[in-house]
């Protein structure tokens, strides 16, 4: 089974941020309409792991660590998995 734990912004009021819109590393936003990130929140498809960190590049290296801790699928779900053949 893959895992995938997306990444995602937040603003201060708890409503996602869109993905089109970009900020600072500080947060600040360069977007007209957006309030600027306050926090970041990634949750894996295991159930198990969840993090949320007003730093996004900390939630994003917490993530990819998780994310790799997982065992990689052997055999032929794993040549499938990474052709990607569909």
């Amino acid at each position: 089974m893959r895992y995938t734990a997306p990444l995602l912004n937040h603003h201060a009021d708890g409503t996602l941020c869109p993905t089109d819109h970009r900020h600072t590393t500080t947060g600040k936003p360069r977007h007209a309409d957006c309030p600027g990130r306050v926090y970041s929140s990634a949750r894996c498809t295991c159930g198990v792991w969840e993090m949320t960190h007003p730093f996004k590049g900390y939630v994003n290296e917490c993530r990819k660590r998780h994310l790799a801790s997982h065992p990689r699928p052997e055999g032929a779900s794993a040549l499938r998995a990474l052709l990607r053949l569909t």
